[in-house]
């Protein structure tokens, strides 16, 4: 068994201990709104926007884009389960800033192990073969914050199963401070209707 493995039914053990009623919350968010954003381990919605168990869905992908995925989720959460209001958090120092769609789809190309980072850019360490299957995912990659932001409002709100009364908000989550950073012109775009 790994130390991780380990440590996380450790941890789960004494969750349980005290767990008490959480298993009778219902299955719509009783605060009823969602947060989209990244999976990033430095972000915890839960704490920065004082969640606990049942109030909010909180769906996370790489730079929390508005992937179909994403939208998916976001429809769910709304028709079936009742969410009234939605916000597109990124964040700074993000790491889909520090590469492009051709970048990763040469690493991958090159090898299926895990590439690193330096002053000079990405490097594939790997050897073996890798796969060109990258070529056709759209990684959704980030060059300006307040920009992918926008953007991702944008789509949301133009999307024809998005319902025009729902608010969703823009955000960028400054990493060095714990901050929302709203984006203006995000938030005027996802306006309700």
């Amino acid at each position: 068994m790994s130390q991780v493995l380990e440590e996380v039914l450790s941890a789960n053990r004494v969750y349980v201990e005290g767990f008490g009623d959480k298993g009778n919350l219902s299955i719509p968010p009783s605060r009823r709104f969602a947060i989209l954003t990244c999976m990033d381990a430095r972000l915890d919605p839960a704490k920065f926007a004082g969640l606990a168990e049942g109030d909010a869905h909180v769906i996370r992908n790489a730079g929390g884009r508005a992937s179909d995925d994403a939208i998916r989720s976001l429809v769910i959460s709304y028709k079936l389960l009742g969410t009234r209001e939605w916000f597109v958090i990124h964040h700074s120092n993000c790491g889909m800033e520090t590469f492009t769609d051709h970048i990763i789809r040469n690493l991958l190309a090159s090898s299926l192990k895990t590439a690193y980072l330096d002053e000079t850019g990405w490097h594939d360490i790997g050897t073996g073969s890798g796969a060109s299957e990258g070529d056709f995912i759209d990684w959704l990659t980030i060059d300006d914050q307040a920009k992918s932001v926008y953007t991702d409002v944008k789509r949301i709100r133009s999307h024809p199963l998005v319902p025009p009364e729902i608010p969703i908000y823009g955000y960028i989550y400054d990493v060095k401070t714990g901050k929302l950073i709203e984006v203006p012109e995000a938030t005027k775009v996802g306006q309700a209707v």
